[in-house]
């Protein structure tokens, strides 16, 4: 029986980045440099080479980049390989037998162990008629160096070996032949799909906020405006912040509506849940009428790009009992045994005021439905969508939506809150979701940190993670039981283990008050009332964390090292309290920075040392935000860019101190004082 073949001339295996064998893409982002890798041997001791070859959105190839040996003895290659736009790109691994590098190798032994000018005069010739064979690959002003070496090895009145080869062993002309090889043999992997994205889709700074609570009123109840709201966006751009975050802005239903803490007894002026979508006024496309118009939000989404800022709304597929797809489209909702609609339940909790959706009954009409809703969106200058619970809707549906927005606008992003289990957070992330909430609200303790942090850098390659430090449905009990030390340390460790953050509206004023002890719930929630806010009191109180949040922020943009996800390293102390890691962009690509990720120009990063070190960001953070605590760290300094040996000097970037170090060193952290160091690591000559 014959059977396929799975290899070619020269095998080539377990290339990666790749996303469940090929099936989807994987990702990257504009100018972001990532790692191809793959097993590739032939048989016997001839010497082969390997490239990766990136193909663009418009199926054209750009020049390959030569991979190099990952170690001796180990078979992988890697290079690391950028994408210039966005798009659906493609890579393949190439590889081929190297005629001239072998020769090139077994005749400098021959030579090293002896023999003749006679005993080599075949030698000399096959190295002479590979170069000539190599020599149309090579640019024209480059090929005198070919033919100076073929003329060497011609000469016969060279008596003496090693000066016959000489030339064509110079390191010259070897790295000339490394870049444009002579090539036999040559095998192709597959091509893989790999999708690139804009840069804000691995790097940002997130703000959530209810515009209803800007410029609202408790008495009498009255309603903030997208007016009222806007005002709020200059402080939040000077935090720092990159994207402002919308829960739905659409009619709340007026049937079963939420009072006060998720109660059923709301009173006549209670706004209810903004989750509770669609009314008499309207559904998905519709702006809630105490917010303003429709022009009014255009005027919030332009107020917020003029600050350097992009607005994210809130997808959420659900309805309230009175929504128009309710009374026009019943199909589209489960419908029980007496007739009526099923409302959401996740037992013991009860929703009343929502209607899940039911995709299966008429997918063809509410998929399509649901595209329009998002396309209206996108054409009032959303760019951006937070997506409620879309582990709750088949996953297909979500591969064919982001599909067929992003085939005509791949600059949209789609960020998954799906808090569930691993096996379909990483699937909606595979098929197309660009950014995930985690878990990292519940992740505490050292060793909770710090396999995560390992997981999530395995998984970068498809799944962009976006660490909210809490959420309107999240108040953490790190938070409750820690008081403003523990504000400090959540907000560092966001801001410096993941390009992309977040914070929901008040972590700045520290609100950590539940509904009741050991819930997750706030107390009086946004989620079902108004709350105004005294931001200028706080400040003038110095009762604001919104100077710190600042600082974390001017920090990421400065550096970046902290604009991308991989290059996280852990480092050692002896203190399961204390937890030490890195980031470091290597002089050559910090030079290519030029921008942050999300487009906006970084700062200069310091030089002394650059030429070794590149950018280097080093943090030691204190988790117990009750005490202080000492340790010995132990620093990885190859990780850094420095030699086991080295001095290093280290810069705390929140309090201006610097130190003298070297691989041990002590430290001690009060986080009443302050919880962290966020180093600058610069070599000391």
């Amino acid at each position: 029986m014959m059977i396929g073949r799975s290899v070619g001339r020269v095998v080539i295996s377990d290339v990666t980045p790749v996303v469940s064998c090929g099936q989807w893409p994987t990702r990257a982002v504009v100018g972001e440099n990532f790692t191809v890798s793959a097993t590739v041997f032939r048989e016997g001791h001839d010497l082969i080479g390997a490239n990766a070859v990136l193909s663009g959105p418009d199926g054209r190839g750009t020049p390959f980049v030569r991979m190099r040996s990952a170690g001796p003895g180990t078979d992988r290659y890697e290079a690391e390989i950028t994408a210039g736009d966005t798009g659906l790109w493609g890579f393949r691994v190439e590889a081929w037998a190297d005629p001239v590098a072998t020769w090139q190798h077994g005749i400098e032994l021959k030579v090293g162990a002896g023999q003749t000018v006679d005993e080599l005069a075949v030698d000399f010739e096959d190295g002479a008629r590979l170069l000539l064979r190599a020599l149309p690959g090579v640019p024209e002003g480059r090929r005198a160096e070919i033919a100076r070496a073929v003329a060497t090895l011609r000469d016969d009145g060279i008596e003496d070996p090693a000066a016959r080869i000489v030339a064509a062993l110079d390191p010259r002309l070897t790295s000339l032949l490394a870049a444009f090889p002579l090539r036999d043999l040559i095998t192709r992997s597959p091509l893989y799909r790999m999708w690139v994205d804009r840069p804000r889709a691995l790097f940002g700074s997130w703000y959530e906020m209810f515009p209803r609570s800007e410029g609202a009123t408790l008495d009498p109840p009255r309603s903030g405006t997208f007016l009222t709201a806007a005002e709020r966006l200059p402080a939040i751009a000077d935090m720092g912040f990159d994207v402002v975050y919308l829960p739905p802005i659409h009619p709340v239903g007026e049937i079963n509506r939420k009072g006060p803490n998720n109660t059923l007894t709301p009173g006549p002026d209670d706004p209810g849940s903004p989750w509770a979508i669609g009314s008499e006024h309207g559904g998905h496309d519709a702006v809630h009428p105490d917010l303003g118009t429709i022009d009014d939000f255009d005027l919030f989404v332009a107020r917020a790009r003029s600050l350097g800022m992009e607005v994210a709304l809130d997808l959420a597929l659900q309805c309230a009992p009175d929504h128009p797809w309710a009374k026009r489209h019943p199909e589209w909702f489960v419908v029980r045994s007496d007739g009526s609609i099923a409302y959401a339940e996740n037992p013991p909790k009860k929703y009343q005021d929502i209607y899940p959706l039911n995709f299966d009954a008429d997918p063809t009409g509410l998929y399509q439905e649901i595209l329009r809703v998002v396309r209206h969106w996108t054409a009032h200058g959303v760019r951006i969508f937070r997506v409620d619970n879309p582990h709750t809707k088949p996953v297909e549906f979500w591969e064919w939506l982001i599909g067929q927005v992003k085939a005509t606008e791949p600059d949209v992003l789609f960020l998954a809150e799906a808090f569930t289990r691993p096996a379909m957070m990483h699937t909606l992330a595979r098929v197309g979701f660009t950014q995930s909430y985690t878990y990292f609200t519940w992740r505490n303790t050292k060793w909770e940190l710090e396999e995560y942090a390992g997981e999530l850098v395995a998984a970068g390659h498809y799944m962009r993670p976006n660490f909210f430090v809490n959420t309107p449905d999240i108040l953490p009990g790190y938070l409750v039981d820690g008081g403003e030390p523990a504000f400090r340390i959540r907000a560092l460790l966001a801001a410096t283990l993941s390009p992309t953050w977040g914070v929901y509206a008040g972590y700045e004023l520290y609100e950590r008050t539940p509904v009741r002890p050991g819930s997750e719930e706030y107390l009086d929630s946004e989620k079902y009332q108004y709350r105004p806010r005294d931001w200028a009191g706080a400040e003038r109180a110095g009762r604001s964390l919104a100077p710190y949040l600042t600082r974390l922020n001017q920090i990421r943009r400065a550096h970046p090292a902290l604009q991308w996800l991989r290059n996280l390293h852990l480092h050692h102390a002896d203190s399961d309290q204390i937890m030490v890691y890195s980031k470091r962009l290597a002089p050559a690509d910090v030079a290519g920075a030029g921008k942050a990720p999300g487009g906006a120009a970084t700062a200069p990063v310091a030089t002394a040392g650059g030429a070794r070190v590149g950018d280097a960001v080093l943090v030691i953070v204190n988790l117990d935000p009750h005490q202080a605590h000492e340790t010995t760290v132990r620093l990885d300094l190859p990780a850094l860019g420095l030699d086991w040996s080295d001095a290093l000097e280290v810069t705390d970037e929140i309090t201006g101190a610097t130190y003298r170090w070297g691989q041990d060193n002590y430290v001690r952290l009060d986080p009443a004082v302050e919880p962290a160091h966020v180093f600058t690591v610069r070599a000391v000559s």
